[in-house]
């Protein structure tokens, strides 16, 4: 259901006193990414900034998202929280407005006991639309270990799992512990991408593929396609972006990116600050060598 190249799409505010929604340059940055034959998006994920979003315009992102992307791909809303009713709230939102699917990243801070996560992801899978867990140690301090993935991977609507850990070993065993399920492990990583897809996964939930959405696209169909000469060669072309992507904390690189390419961005919401000017030089001199 869910493959390929599937960017993390920022949300772009006004540079404004109170940096509201541009959701004019968001539909243009999504025409962008459609254009260059991404095979799907995800609104509001951390790359969207849904933590700073209030609920109504967490729904008017995906709102808007839906529309703009007009059927020709699969959406996948952020819809995850530290607080399961949260989550299921905007869970219940994404489905209504008809989403494809939801990217639900473990819970935070909280740090849950096993049952506590079977029962947090369940909950959320038994609203009846595909889900897609989202394991990233760095920020939510705890893992989803490959044993966890297997059980609640028996839930048929808990389809996939966006792996973020950086760990290839873990990785190979979600995918060996869940080949007998209907069931993609999708990279979160955009620098072990490949090493996942040579593994079996089924793609990259993106933040490279806002900035490079066609060289991201020509490496996934160069694997797929039995070209693995060519795929290495896309990887290590577009690995120095990958390491820009994170000379701060994402998406602040991603969104000094796309505006100095002349796409929509805007500034990042308190707490993350705009990148500072050393940093941008050196995020426009990696620029600088696509184009």
């Amino acid at each position: 259901m869910f493959e390929g190249v599937i960017p993390a799409i920022i949300t772009p505010f006004l540079r404004n006193s109170t940096l509201d929604l541009d959701l004019d340059g968001l539909r243009s940055n999504i025409e962008f990414l459609l254009e260059n034959g991404v095979h799907g998006i995800v609104p509001c994920g951390s790359t969207g900034e849904s933590a700073t979003l209030t609920f109504e315009e967490h729904e008017k992102v995906i709102e808007v998202a839906i529309d703009a992307a007009g059927g020709k791909v699969p959406v996948i809303a952020g819809t995850g929280s530290n607080n399961t009713a949260e989550a299921i709230r905007l869970t219940k939102a994404a489905k209504d407005m008809g989403a494809d699917g939801v990217l639900v990243i473990s819970p935070y801070y909280n740090k849950p006991n096993r049952s506590g996560l079977v029962k947090h992801y369940t909950a959320l899978a038994d609203l009846d639309i595909p889900v897609i867990m989202y394991n990233v140690p760095g920020r939510t301090g705890q893992n989803l270990s490959p044993d966890l993935v297997a059980e609640l991977a028996r839930h048929p609507d808990i389809v996939g799992i966006k792996e973020a850990s950086g760990d290839i070993g873990q990785i190979s065993r979600i995918i060996e512990a869940t080949l007998d399920e209907d069931f993609v492990v999708i990279s979160g990583d955009d620098n072990i991408t490949l090493p996942i897809l040579a593994l079996g996964g089924a793609g990259v939930i993106s933040v490279a593929a806002n900035v490079e959405p066609a060289r991201m696209v020509a490496m996934f169909e160069a694997f797929c396609e039995g070209d693995l000469e060519e795929a290495l060669d896309m990887h290590y072309a577009l690995s120095p972006l990958f390491r820009a992507m994170f000379i701060d904390t994402n998406p602040i690189p991603v969104k000094k990116a796309v505006e100095l390419r002349g796409m929509a961005g805007g500034p990042p919401r308190l707490p993350l600050d705009e990148l500072d000017a050393e940093k941008t030089k050196k995020l426009a001199e990696v620029l600088s060598t696509y184009d």
